[in-house]
C-alpha cells in the first residue's frame, strides 16, 4: 500500500539527529558522600497545633495554626429597610427650586395683572376722570354767567377754492 509505505518513511528517519537526554534521574537508594544523614521524623508532641483549612479545591487540609489565615469574620448585618428615591437635602433643595419657581410666576403673573389693570384704567375710565377735569376746568366760572352777560367774538370766513382736493 502507497499510504503505510510513506508512513514508515516518516516514522523512521535515519539521517535525523536524536535528541539529546537532557535529564539523567539518580535512584533513590544511591547515598552520595555529602548528603545529611537521615533524621528520625519529629513525633505530634514536638509540633504545634494543627487547623484544618480549606484549599483552593475546597478540600480541607491540615496546616499548624501559626501559618493559617486569619479567620473570616462575620459581616454585619445590613439595613434593608427601603431608602427614599432622592436624598433628603436633595428632596428640599428640588422643593425650593420648585418653590422658587412658582413664586417668580406667581409674581409675575400678579405683576402682570396689575400692569394690565393700570393699562386699562388709563384707556378707560381714567380718560374720562381726565377729559371731565378738563371740561370742569375750561367750563366758564359761574360768576360770569350771573352776571348778566358774556361776550362772544364770532369771525365769519369764506375761503373759495378753486378745487375740492386742495
Amino acid at each position: 500500500m502507497p499510504g503505510q509505505a510513506g508512513r514508515e518513511h516518516r516514522m523512521s528517519h535515519p539521517e535525523r539527529p536524536t535528541a539529546p537526554e537532557v535529564h539523567h534521574p539518580i535512584p533513590i537508594t544511591a547515598v552520595e558522600r555529602y548528603t545529611a544523614p537521615p533524621v528520625p521524623a519529629q513525633t505530634g508532641v514536638e509540633r504545634g497545633p494543627v487547623v484544618w483549612v480549606p484549599d483552593a479545591y475546597g478540600r480541607m487540609v491540615p496546616m499548624p495554626k501559626h501559618l493559617a489565615p486569619p479567620p473570616v469574620l462575620a459581616t454585619e448585618p445590613r439595613d434593608l429597610s427601603p431608602l427614599p428615591l432622592l436624598d433628603p437635602v436633595a428632596q428640599r433643595l428640588i422643593g425650593g427650586g420648585i418653590g422658587g419657581g412658582a413664586l417668580s410666576a406667581g409674581v409675575g403673573y400678579g405683576a402682570g395683572q396689575a400692569i394690565s389693570a393700570a393699562a386699562g384704567f388709563a384707556s378707560g375710565a381714567g380718560l374720562w376722570l381726565v377729559l371731565l377735569l378738563l371740561l370742569l376746568l375750561r367750563a366758564p366760572a359761574a360768576r360770569a354767567v350771573s352776571d348778566g352777560g358774556s361776550t362772544v367774538n364770532i369771525r365769519k370766513a369764506v375761503i373759495k377754492r378753486s378745487h375740492f382736493y386742495g
